[in-house]
């Protein structure tokens, strides 16, 4: 007994003695800054920390990550084509300037006020319809340049192909036309 109170005093004195590795010092160090840090806190700072959580408790949430599906192709073709049609209809351009829907003028002959679609003569200002038709012929011509690039698919019935075809060539040459009356309107003169 007598031994071992004596083996247990000499480990004792041997660890008090014993030099410290710098890992230990860094780690007591550490730790003595992060309690020096959390008491050289702004006491008001340290008091709305801690005084709402002394009665306050934060709720247990059981809430799960949202899963995120990627859309269809069509889905992400039709927002495209939205996008290219109000783009190229000026959609912008009409939300800054703020023009109106439709004009008018007034008949020199019988005074009467007759609807003006077209802004005639100046090519940088654009009625409401005026662009949103325009930006239709754009969109219909690009529909009809698809159903051409859908008619040459190759495991598709010829009856379907034809179908396509005629849709795509249609579509593209209503387009043409449309688009060049929708500029001789609005610059008179144009291409004579």
């Amino acid at each position: 007994m007598i031994e071992r109170k004596a083996n247990l005093s000499l480990r004792i004195r041997s660890e008090k003695m014993a030099p410290r590795s710098d890992s230990q010092t860094l780690a007591t160090g550490s730790a003595m800054s992060d309690t020096s840090g959390e008491s050289s806190i702004d006491p008001i700072f340290h008091i709305l920390r801690i005084i709402p959580f002394s009665f306050l408790r934060p709720p247990r949430l059981r809430l799960k990550l949202p899963s995120f599906t990627l859309p269809s192709p069509m889905t992400v073709f039709a927002l495209i084509l939205l996008t290219y049609f109000l783009v190229v209809s000026g959609f912008v351009y009409d939300v800054i300037v703020e023009p109106p829907g439709i004009g008018s003028t007034q008949d020199p002959i019988t005074g009467s006020v007759r609807p003006v679609v077209f802004m005639s003569g100046r090519v940088n200002g654009q009625y409401i319809i005026e662009g949103l038709s325009s930006g239709f012929m754009f969109v219909l011509g690009g529909i009809g340049i698809i159903m051409l690039d859908l008619a040459l698919d190759k495991n598709r019935a010829k009856s379907v192909k034809a179908s396509y075809a005629t849709a795509g060539i249609t579509s593209i040459v209503i387009a043409y036309v449309m688009s060049m009356l929708f500029i001789r309107i609005k610059i008179p003169g144009y291409l004579h």
